[in-house]
C-alpha cells in the first residue's frame, strides 16, 4: 500500500514525540513511527526530567508550545531545586516523575492529536529524488511518501547492549534496535560515528535500608514546568542518598580485566559528565566516595533506581559492590545494569536549522545529533518539528541564538564545535546565562512560539499578563521609597549603610530577598508569583545585564550577516588554509556562527565580512 504524508517522524522518543506534535499542530500531516508503541516517550535511564541546565531546556520548550513540560507535570512525584547556591540565574528545577506514567500520558497525548498518526514501523531507508526527500520506506517493504523526514533514532541505531562478557544486539530496556537505517545514511555521506551510554541497577523497594541512607524530601513551593499548569504537582514520594565506600571502590578495581569498558569489548566513546561508576573509581582514585541517589522508579512499582551506580560490570561483580553500599547491603537487584552502544551522527553535518546539510527536507533531532538526556533531544526534537514544518511552507527557519536561549546553546555547540562524546547541557556553556534563566524562559521565548503558531492564546495571554506585571513591578520598585526607620522596624538588615531612605530596587540591589521585601510592599501577593521573581532577579543582575547587552548587540550584527550555503570559500582571498578546512566542513549560516568555529580566528571573520560586503551578501 502507498501512504502519503507531508512529514514522517522516524522514532517516537523525546525528540520524536516535540517533532512530530510541532508539525501536526502546523497543519502537516505527520507519521510518526516507532519500533515499539511501548516505547513511546520510554525513559529507558533515569526517571526524571529537568536538573542542572536541564530544567531551562523544559521550561523553554514549554515557552515555546511544547509538551514536555506539561506532560512531566501530570507525572511528577517530587520536585526540587537543585542549584540553589550559585544564584537564581542558575537555579534548575527538577522532577522525579512516575517513568510508566510519564510514557503513557505522552502516549495517549499523540494518538489524540490531531493531524497525527503514530504506527509501529521500523523505517530502514530514506527515499530521495537528487537530494530531495520524497519519502521512507520500512523493513517490511512498506513504502511512504513524505515531502520531509526528521530522524529521532535515539540510542537504537545498530544498537547493542553490554553487561561483563554477555552482550545482545538490542535497544535499551529491551525494545528492538533499529537495523540498516544507519547503513543508509552511510551511503549517502553522512558520517557515522559510535557512543556508548549506560544504566544502573534497579532494586527491590522492601529489601533497601533506608534508615541507613540520608532522606531526600521534596521541596515546598516550587514552580512547575508548564506555564499553563494549574495548582500543585505530585510531590509526596521521597528520594534517599548514601555512597560509596572503600570496600566498593576495591571491588571495582580488582575486577576491571572482566569490565567491557577496558578490556577492549567497548570501543563506543561514553559521557565525559555521567560517567560509570567504573570510570569514576579509575579516574578519581583519590575520591573516597561517590553519591548514590535510591530513587523511585514510579508510584505504581517497587522498582527504586540507583543513581551513580551506571556500569557494565558483569552481573556478579554487581551484586557485590552494590551490597558494600550503606542501606543496599540487602538489596536485590531487579535488573542489572548494562551499557549500550549504538551509531550516531556527527552533528557537523547539520545546519544551524537542525537540516542535514546537502540533503532538502531532511532534518535530525535527539541522541542521534550526539547529545545525551531526554531534555536535550526534546528541545532538538522541537527545532527539527518546527524547521521541517516551514521547509514544506516555503518558509525561513527558525534559528535560536545563543542569547536567547539554553536551546539556541546546545544546538550551535553541536552543529558548529562538534563534539566527541554524548554532549550534555550544562549552564556552564551559556555565556550569557544571566538573561537565560528559568524564571523569564516565557518571556524571552513566548512571543516566538505564539508567531510560529505554536503558543496558543491561552499561553499567550498568560505571557502578556506576566510581562505586564514584571513592568509594573519594576516601576513601583523604583517610585516606591521608605524610610532607613520603616526598613529596620520590618527586619531587614541594612548593613553598614547610612542612606535615610531607600527604595525597592536599592534594597534589591543589596542583596534583599522576595520575603522582606513582601513585609514593605504586602500586596506583591496579589501578583504572579512568576512575576514578582522575574522582576526582582532582573534589577538583582542589572548590573551584569547591562555588560552583557553590548555582547549580544555584538554577536546580533555578526549574525545579521548571512552566509550563502554553497559559498566556496576557495574564492575568499586572504583566508588561512585552516579557516578555508573549517568553514568547508562547518558550513556556517552567519557571520557569527562562523566566528564560534574552532580553528577560524578573528582575522578570519574580518576577511570574511569584507567578501560578503563585497558581494552584496
Amino acid at each position: 500500500m502507498m501512504k502519503r504524508y507531508d512529514a514522517v517522524v522516524i522514532g517516537a522518543g523525546h525528540a520524536g514525540v516535540e517533532a512530530a506534535s510541532a508539525m501536526a499542530k502546523l497543519n502537516k500531516k505527520t507519521l510518526l513511527t516507532t519500533l515499539s508503541a511501548e516505547a513511546v516517550a520510554f525513559m529507558a535511564c533515569n526517571p526524571n526530567i529537568g536538573g542542572t541546565a536541564k530544567g531551562h531546556l523544559v521550561k523553554e520548550i514549554d515557552a515555546l508550545g511544547g509538551v514536555m513540560g506539561e506532560v512531566a507535570d501530570k507525572a511528577t512525584i517530587q520536585v526540587r531545586m537543585l542549584n540553589r547556591a550559585g544564584g537564581e540565574a542558575v537555579h534548575s528545577l527538577r522532577a522525579q516523575v512516575d517513568k510508566n506514567l510519564y510514557h503513557r500520558l505522552m502516549k495517549q497525548r499523540m494518538e489524540n492529536t490531531e493531524n497525527l498518526d503514530v504506527m509501529e514501523a521500523d523505517v530502514n531507508e530514506i527515499l530521495f529524488e537528487g537530494n530531495r526527500v520524497v519519502g521512507v520506506k520500512t523493513a517490511v517493504g512498506d513504502t511512504i511518501k513524505a515531502d520531509a523526514a526528521v530522524i529521532c533514532t535515539g540510542v537504537y541505531m545498530d544498537s547493542r547492549i553490554i553487561t561483563g562478557n554477555y552482550e545482545r544486539a538490542t535497544g535499551p530496556a529491551g525494545f528492538m534496535r533499529s537495523v540498516g537505517l544507519s547503513e543508509n545514511l552511510k551511503r549517502y555521506g553522512l558520517d557515522i560515528r559510535r557512543f556508548k551510554t549506560g544504566t544502573p541497577m534497579r532494586v527491590l523497594s522492601k529489601s533497601v535500608d533506608y534508615d541507613e541512607m540520608e532522606l531526600q524530601p521534596g521541596e515546598e513551593d516550587l514552580p512547575s514546568f508548564g506555564m499553563l499548569t494549574e495548582g500543585e504537582v505530585r510531590n509526596d514520594c521521597p528520594c534517599y542518598l548514601t555512597y560509596t565506600n572503600e570496600e566498593t571502590h576495591r571491588i571495582i578495581l580488582s575486577n576491571l580485566d572482566r569490565a567491557p569498558l577496558y578490556n577492549g569489548n567497548i570501543s563506543g566513546i561514553g559521557p565525559r559528565y555521567c560517567p560509570s561508576i567504573e570510570t569514576k573509581v579509575v579516574r578519581f582514585k583519590d575520591k573516597e566516595r561517590h553519591q548514590i541517589f535510591v530513587e523511585p522508579e514510579g508510584a505504581d512499582t517497587y522498582e527504586m533506581y540507583v543513581q551513580g551506580l551506571s556500569t557494565s560490570l558483569p552481573f556478579d561483580v554487581q551484586e557485590l559492590m552494590l551490597h558494600t553500599v550503606k542501606g543496599l547491603t540487602r538489596a536485590k537487584i531487579t535488573r542489572y545494569g548494562y551499557a549500550i552502544e549504538y551509531d550516531c551522527l556527527n552533528p557537523k553535518c547539520l545546519n544551524a536549522a537542525l537540516g542535514i546539510k546537502g540533503y532538502a527536507g531532511l532534518y535530525s533531532a535527539g541522541q542521534i545529533n550526539g547529545s545525551s538526556g531526554y531534555e536535550e533531544a526534546a528541545a532538538q526534537g522541537l527545532i527539527a518539528g518546527i524547521n521541517a514544518a516551514r521547509y514544506l511552507d516555503g518558509k525561513e527557519p527558525v534559528i535560536l541564538t545563543r542569547d536567547s536561549s539554553y536551546i539556541g546553546v546546545l544546538i550551535d555547540d553541536l552543529v558548529t564545535k562538534g563534539t566527541e562524546e554524548p554532549y550534555r547541557m550544562m549552564t556552564s556553556r551559556a555565556e550569557y546565562r544571566l538573561r537565560l534563566r528559568q524564571d523569564n524562559a516565557d518571556i524571552r521565548l513566548t512571543e516566538l512560539g505564539h508567531a510560529i503558531g505554536l503558543a496558543d492564546e491561552k499561553r499567550y495571554a498568560k505571557y502578556l499578563k506576566k510581562k505586564a506585571e514584571v513592568e509594573s513591578l519594576k516601576e513601583t520598585f523604583d517610585a516606591v521609597r521608605f524610610k532607613r526607620k520603616d526598613v529596620s522596624q520590618a527586619g531587614i538588615d541594612l548593613g553598614e549603610s547610612s542612606k535615610p531612605s531607600f527604595t525597592i530596587t536599592e534594597l534589591i540591589k543589596t542583596g534583599v530577598g522576595i520575603a522582606d521585601i513582601k513585609k514593605l510592599l504586602p500586596e506583591l501577593d496579589s501578583y504572579m508569583t512568576d512575576a514578582v521573581t522575574s522582576a526582582v532577579t532582573d534589577i538583582k543582575y542589572s548590573g551584569y545585564l547591562e555588560k552583557e547587552d553590548k555582547r549580544v548587540a555584538e554577536e546580533s550584527r555578526l549574525n545579521g550577516y548571512k552566509i550563502p550555503c554553497d559559498m566556496d570559500y576557495n574564492d575568499v582571498e586572504g583566508l588561512r588554509t585552516e579557516a578555508r578546512e573549517k568553514l568547508s566542513e562547518v558550513r556556517p549560516m552567519t557571520l557569527g556562527q562562523a566566528g564560534r568555529i574552532s580553528g577560524v580566528n578573528s582575522a578570519d571573520v574580518t576577511v570574511l565580512l569584507i567578501y560578503l560586503k563585497k558581494k552584496r551578501y
